[in-house]
């Protein structure tokens, strides 16, 4: 099968859906090991009483902490739905938060394959991931954008090697399709109810008098390791060995390790949060990456991350805020945005 045939077959699969089996249990100490490995010490993140002087019932999670469950729940995806590829880069992300997630949380994760586009001869893959709570309410949804890489642009060798360096049941490559026959499946129709406490609460943001077009948040420099890269891996569950293995790395075409681009848009969604006073007031946040971060045994990485308001909306007291980050003179983040609300 050609690649563009085997691109139509993917598109015709658009729109399939499951619901992962088992829910997510939000714990505690889930929320602060994942705050620790993108550097977020918001207090909130960290301290019942602080999440409780914000209006929380329990610690908050970070912005981008729905890539963990995201990432378990779309294994199904990648292995059985959306097949052909060899591996995927990762390109987009867009974390829409409805309200805030908090430890006590038992969360429902759905799937749903929301978009395949052909680009410049690159399959551009968008899978949406909807996290609903016990009380049947939408908290968050996460869109994950790909780049779908076939065997034609792997080398062969480069396989072995990386599924000798994994960890056992961690897979840097998709298992392929199943021996069954595709069925697809889609949403079942059904009122969805979006949880409107990120829009309601009072959030603990400066007042929306006190800031104006233009204002630039004051630069913020995050330093990484290769051990806050194996820290992050274990973590978040993203065992690819590019981000800690220096011979791979190099084998798969890069410089050196890399950084993971859900590490640096959570190291970015922190800083935004330091400067707002309270990471629940995020609505959205959307980053386009550019270049990942180079991460040498010797000297680590510098990450430069730097803000400005680009808009603001007196009818919903809300704002829009860039996001710049680089490294090595590179820019890490094509475009990144935040809309926030202000009191």
């Amino acid at each position: 099968m050609t690649a563009a045939a085997e691109a139509s077959e993917i598109a015709s699969r658009v729109g399939h859906y499951y619901q992962v089996d088992d829910t997510y249990q939000v714990g505690r100490e889930k929320v602060r090991e994942y705050a620790r490995a993108v550097q977020d010490k918001h207090p909130a993140h960290w301290d019942p009483a602080a999440a409780a002087e914000l209006g929380y019932s329990g610690v908050v999670a970070p912005l981008t902490f729905t890539s963990i469950p995201g990432m378990m729940a779309n294994r199904e995806m990648f292995e059985s739905v959306v097949v052909g590829y060899d591996t995927y880069l990762q390109t987009e992300e867009v974390f829409e938060q409805h309200r805030p997630i908090v430890a006590g949380d038992e969360l429902h994760v759905d799937v749903e394959l929301s978009s395949v586009r052909r680009i410049a001869g690159r399959d551009l893959i968008t899978v949406t991931n909807t996290f609903t709570d016990a009380a049947g309410e939408r908290v968050h949804t996460l869109h994950t954008t790909v780049v779908g890489v076939t065997a034609d642009d792997v080398d062969p060798a480069i396989k072995a090697t990386v599924q000798n360096a994994m960890m056992h049941d961690a897979y840097a490559l998709p298992i392929g399709e199943s021996e069954s026959t595709y069925q697809k499946t889609v949403r079942p129709d059904g009122e969805i109810r979006i949880a409107d406490g990120g829009t309601t609460r009072t959030p603990g943001t400066p007042d929306f008098g006190d800031v104006k077009v233009g204002d630039e948040l004051s630069v913020h420099h995050a330093r990484l390791s290769r051990g806050d890269l194996v820290n992050y891996s274990g973590v978040a569950g993203d065992a690819n060995p590019i981000h800690w293995d220096e011979q791979i790395a190099k084998a798969a075409g890069l410089p050196d390790v890399i950084a993971h681009g859900m590490l640096t848009m959570g190291l970015g969604a922190g800083f935004a949060s330091a400067w707002s006073g309270d990471p629940g007031a995020v609505t959205r946040y959307a980053v386009r990456l550019s270049q990942p971060a180079i991460v040498s045994g010797a000297e680590g990485a510098d990450i430069e991350f730097s803000g400005r308001i680009k808009s603001l909306d007196p009818a919903t007291r809300t704002g829009v805020v860039l996001v710049g980050a680089k490294s090595g003179g590179r820019k890490i983040f094509g475009l990144a945005t935040l809309s926030v609300r202000f009191r």
